[in-house]
């Protein structure tokens, strides 16, 4: 049943019952129409010289109270200006609009207040038009209590730009990239070198991640990983190798650990296994490497942001045509998502505790079903995500969803239709396809290319470098896994997943090292060292005269992203 939009008010303030998760895009004007939970408050305001109007502040979803909507209108007409504002303490710090304070917001702090001074002052410009006017990015408003996101251009990598213009521009063009990453399909095929030695028999890290189940005739060998870009702090271990399975601690980065696989050396027990929904690996991707890195949830939390431009919110290219409905100018009625802004830069205050970060999954373009069950509902399941309590794009049912709750906690699962209850306690949300591994056991779709919708070429030709994520529980601990797969179809991802015991897994990104980034940083006092899973990776950065540059860190990108930080306590409710 459709329900149409509603305002009521309560207690001075309007709230507002946005479409919600079952509700039929007709009604959706724009991205502020999808969200559920927002309440809204308005008052009189004047500025310094002696201006009067009306602001309206929108708290998009209060139970994360991290994004606000500032919607200013100066009596005599004109045009409301609409600004979008960030809270950077959302479990410690409210931002209200008071009658008696007209000059600005109102921030309340435990039992202190602060009067923030946005329309007033003597200036020939207000804070906020300062803000808009100072190209930075993250504007600090109130003393720095609050920042003004302002619109960026993302980094896009040649690669992107060429991809880009063969869709926009080439008639055909979406062929022409198929066959070009096909012919790429092997280009970063790793396989180290493998040794016998007797190093192979030391055990697991403490404290770590489960290892991987391994074939016990490859107990006393070792594989150097050549690419690996991140130090270990077993010094001389990568010259000498690693053993495969094993995990290994980060240098300089408690909870975080390193290890590499080839799939031949999985247990045969497992290799045997779900034959129907895992298909036998070729030669190639057997011998083919795989780094995965591994954080420990109980001391870190995922983080996860939009690029400036990707994904986006328009219609996929990758879906039928019967989907489609072509008086909407998108799945969930909205074509862009103004008046948000998306600055593909992590937030400053939360930059200071980032570890890592690494890119997130699907271009919308090719974020639906072109083929089987998921194709044929929900308008073609374009993937959905949610950054700050702020649905871009609703969750779809059947798909592979990556989740960060306010409170912290992270997880993985495939959502269904009665997880909306999850959504209001939901701070980031990513999906990308079907899983890989659910509840511990290959995924249904593993092997079926088309109804999978894995990418790769026409052919079923699925070999490529992959990237993706797991989770893996054991005795009370909690570990996300990322793993970069040199050369591998989804086939061979899910078999290392089994033999590393997650409990869930799924696809990230694909074809590319910019496509496949991770960025690990180590702090000594100002100085920032950055390593990459991959030594090839580091292309992605940028230099300047005082050094290194981060994707994601340092600069605007295009793309989304997931960022790993230490975990504030302070910050999260029990």
């Amino acid at each position: 049943m459709m329900r149409t939009a509603a305002l009521f008010a309560t207690g001075g303030f309007l709230v507002g019952l946005a479409a919600g998760a079952a509700d039929a895009p007709a009604s959706v004007r724009s991205i502020i129409d999808l969200q559920p939970y927002q309440i809204s408050s308005s008052t009189r305001i004047r500025s310094g010289p002696g201006k009067s109007g009306t602001a309206r502040l929108t708290n998009l979803n209060p139970s994360v109270n991290a994004w606000f909507l500032l919607s200013v209108a100066w009596d005599g007409g004109g045009e409301a200006s609409v600004w979008h504002l960030e809270n950077p303490k959302p479990h410690e710090m409210q931002v209200v609009l008071e009658e008696k304070y007209p000059s600005g917001l109102v921030i309340v702090e435990g039992s202190n207040r602060y009067s923030c001074d946005l329309f007033g002052g003597r200036a020939p410009l207000n804070a906020l038009e300062q803000g808009r006017d100072s190209q930075r990015i993250y504007y600090p408003l109130c003393g720095g209590r609050l920042y003004l996101r302002n619109p960026a251009k993302g980094q896009r990598t040649k690669l992107e730009a060429a991809t880009g213009f063969l869709r926009d521009q080439v008639w055909g063009g979406e062929k022409v990239i198929v066959l070009f990453h096909h012919l790429l399909a092997d280009r970063y095929r790793d396989t180290g070198e493998l040794r016998t030695t007797n190093q192979a028999s030391l055990s697991n890290t403490p404290g770590g991640p489960l290892p991987a189940l391994l074939a016990p005739e490859f107990a006393d060998r070792v594989v150097i990983p050549e690419n690996l870009g991140i130090t270990i702090t077993l010094p001389g271990t990568v010259e000498r190798g690693m053993a495969p399975g094993k995990w290994y601690p980060a240098e300089g980065n408690p909870a975080v650990f390193l290890s590499i696989i080839r799939p031949n050396l999985i247990a045969g027990q497992i290799l045997k296994s779900y034959g129907k929904l895992v298909s036998n690996l070729d030669n190639v991707e057997a011998i083919s490497l795989a780094y995965l890195i591994a954080f420990d949830l109980d001391q870190l939390e995922l983080g996860f942001a939009l690029g400036t431009q990707n994904p986006e919110v328009d219609w996929s290219e990758h879906m039928t045509s019967q989907m489609k409905n072509s008086s909407l100018p998108g799945p969930d009625g909205i074509g862009s998502i103004s008046p948000l802004v998306s600055t593909g830069l992590i937030q400053p205050d939360n930059g200071r505790r980032t570890i890592a970060t690494f890119t997130g999954g699907f271009k919308r373009n090719h974020g639906a079903f072109n083929s089987g069950a998921l194709s044929l509902q929900n308008h073609g399941s374009h993937y959905g995500f949610i950054e700050n309590g702020v649905v871009f794009s609703k969750l779809q049912p059947g798909l592979a969803t990556a989740i960060t709750m306010n409170d912290g906690n992270v997880d993985m699962k495939t959502w269904q239709e009665s997880d909306n209850k999850l959504l209001p306690a939901i701070r980031h949300a990513r999906q990308n396809g079907v899983p890989l591994i659910d509840s511990g056991v290959p995924g249904s779709l593993v092997n079926r290319w088309g109804p999978g919708n894995w990418s790769g070429s026409e052919n079923e030709k699925l070999r490529s470098i992959r990237a993706s994520a797991a989770i893996q529980k054991s005795g009370g601990k909690h570990f996300l896994i990322y793993a970069v797969f040199s050369d591998a179809t989804p086939s061979a991802m899910a078999r290392v997943f089994q033999a590393y015991q997650c409990n869930y897994a799924m696809l990230l990104d694909m074809n590319a090292l910019e496509h496949t980034y991770l960025a690990l940083y180590r702090r000594s006092g100002s100085e920032l060292s950055v390593e990459h899973l991959i030594k090839g990776m580091n292309v992605l950065d940028q230099s300047s005269s005082s050094g290194i540059i981060p994707r994601f860190l340092g600069y605007p990108d295009n793309r989304d992203f997931f960022y790993v930080m230490r975990r504030n306590l302070k910050e999260v409710k029990p």
